[in-house]
């Protein structure tokens, strides 16, 4: 064909098409009046309505996700680590195609995302495919919080974001606070009882099941769990205090836990004050408790210590109870604050040398009550005194004994500054308070001794002292400054090494497990061991403890 006939036709087919772009409007007229479209429009009509309808899916998509993630085109929005949505997935803006030939080229990333029906910009969602893990990046976020609180005490609060449904899943309380039929309407709640850091330990729990338990914020957790209803969280506190728990800190927490109703955790703080008393009563969180658990801990009968440790720890309790109601520390202030509880003291359970000593020269009795408890030391006709008179039970010491026999001969059992050690295991917590060991087989005699206990190389206890036996068989104990607390289900070792008369007792038919009440105890030999001993045989028959 002639290039001029080329030319035309092609200039003819655009004009065509032009009028029917002209003749569009007044088409649509006519096919919605008659209820249908002609039976078949050109190719350019179909091109431009294809293009048409795609440019207004895509905007209608694009307005869509600007409504359901505005913070996805912001960058204000923190998520849980600081950062924000658009920097955390490095979503990339994909732009409106233009309009172009139905020959133009395809990417494979366009071919694939089309083929999967994944036209959108990953999300966070995408990136954090479980439940737990999307509602743990909602935790202390302000991304669709409508909730605040106002967590702390005036001058101290902290602002924390949270989501109304995953606080009400988690809590009766939260449900009855915000679904209730008395729900909170304000967009601010203000808890001024708990502290923030363990306001935000509860809420992470509630968002992701994770629990983050220190020493400092435990108590306050606990009293969070416990207010809101978190049985799960509260029950985890209990158990890190268990953990924990030790003389210095056993008042407190027997405090804390009658305050909580914890039972099983006050009985655990009470077998603790019991068997290590005196460490208990000469720490510092002895002086941080209240009356209350003051006159319940001066009752107990089996405070393991002297009576002038009691005495003692008391008026160190009255000195900081002055202090915290800004009173100076006077004799008469420390014996108001006190009130009964000085007469909860078993004053003359004391020998006569302990309180001419200590509570006759500390100001804190009249001179009626020094001259009566003297009278009731010395006189025939003894007075009638306030003080309860009998001394304290106290806790029996227990012995486990782990051999079957013992025996003697000419040439055995020597020390020359050998070690004699043995490894032991419990099943039940206990405190070691001392061992007892086999003396001498030659009649009476004398013996220095240094005994320890030790855990994974590390010693936990010591004591250099001596002890006299009587020719015979039987053991004699020798006593660790304090007892010592010893876990469950953990080995641990014990040392002696005795300085002394040269032959003695052995044992002998060594078992390597014994049940003692409640307590079994498992045996086995130990690297320190210099001198012979070991399961089987010889020194250290008994471990003496309380349980």
């Amino acid at each position: 064909m002639p290039t001029a006939d080329c030319r035309l036709l092609h200039h003819g087919r655009i004009m065509r098409c032009l009028t029917y772009l002209l003749l569009l409007p007044e088409t649509l007229k006519k096919s919605k009046k008659v209820g249908k479209l002609p039976g078949k429009l050109p190719v350019c009509y179909e091109i431009l309505t294809l293009s048409l309808t795609s440019k207004k899916k895509q905007q209608q998509k694009e307005k869509m996700a600007a409504e359901l993630y505005p913070a996805a085109n912001t960058n204000n929005t923190n998520l849980s680590n600081g950062t924000t949505v658009a920097d955390t997935e490095k979503t990339k803006e994909v732009p409106v195609s233009q309009a172009s030939s139905s020959s133009a080229a395809t990417t494979p990333t366009t071919q694939q995302n089309i083929n999967n029906n994944n036209v959108d910009p990953p999300s966070w969602q995408c990136s954090h495919p479980t439940l737990r893990e999307r509602n743990a990046l909602m935790f202390n976020n302000e991304l669709m919080a409508d909730v605040h609180f106002i967590v702390g005490p005036l001058g101290g609060s902290q602002k924390v974001p949270a989501h109304k449904y995953v606080l009400a899943v988690g809590s009766s309380v939260f449900c009855a606070m915000f679904y209730g039929d008395l729900a909170e309407e304000e967009s601010e709640i203000h808890i001024p009882d708990v502290e923030p850091a363990a306001f935000l330990i509860l809420l992470k729990y509630m968002y992701s099941d994770e629990i983050d338990l220190e020493a400092d914020t435990v108590l306050a957790t606990l009293y969070a769990a416990k207010k809101y209803i978190v049985p799960a969280l509260a029950k985890a506190c209990v158990t890190f205090l268990e953990t924990s728990l030790e003389a210095k800190n056993a008042c407190v927490l027997l405090s804390q836990s009658r305050l909580f109703e914890e039972p099983e955790l006050t009985q655990r703080c009470w077998e603790v004050i019991d068997a290590q008393a005196e460490l208990a009563l000469c720490s510092e969180g002895f002086c941080e408790i209240d009356l209350q658990t003051l006159e319940i801990i001066l009752r107990r009968e089996t405070l393991n210590t002297k009576e002038v440790v009691v005495f003692e720890a008391v008026m160190s309790w009255a000195t900081a109870e002055c202090k915290r109601q800004g009173l100076a520390p006077t004799t008469r202030n420390r014996r108001d604050v006190l009130g009964k509880a000085l007469f909860l003291v078993r004053i003359p359970s004391m020998t006569l040398e302990e309180f001419a000593n200590g509570a006759a020269q500390c100001d804190i009795l009249t001179l009626e009550e020094t001259h009566n408890v003297f009278l009731w030391y010395t006189a025939a006709k003894k007075p009638d005194l306030d003080f309860p008179l009998t001394a304290r039970k106290g806790l029996a010491p227990q012995r486990c004994h782990r051999f079957q026999s013992s025996a003697y001969r000419s040439n055995q059992w020597r020390y020359r500054g050998r070690c004699d050690s043995i490894q032991f295991a419990v099943d039940k917590r206990i405190f070691i308070a001392g061992l007892g060991l086999y003396g001498s087989s030659g009649g009476k005699a004398e013996y220095s001794v240094k005994i320890e206990l030790k855990r994974q190389g590390v010693t936990l206890a010591q004591n250099l002292t001596k002890f006299v036996s009587d020719g015979s068989s039987s053991t004699f104990p020798v006593w660790f400054e304090h007892p010592v607390q010893v876990e469950q289900d953990a080995f641990y070792t014990v040392s002696a090494v005795l300085d002394g008369n040269e032959l003695s007792y052995f044992g002998q038919e060594g078992m390597t497990e014994v049940q003692c009440g409640k307590v079994t105890f498992q045996f086995q030999c130990s690297s320190d061991s210099t001198n012979g001993t070991g399961v089987q045989g010889g020194q250290i028959p008994e471990l003496v403890f309380y349980a």
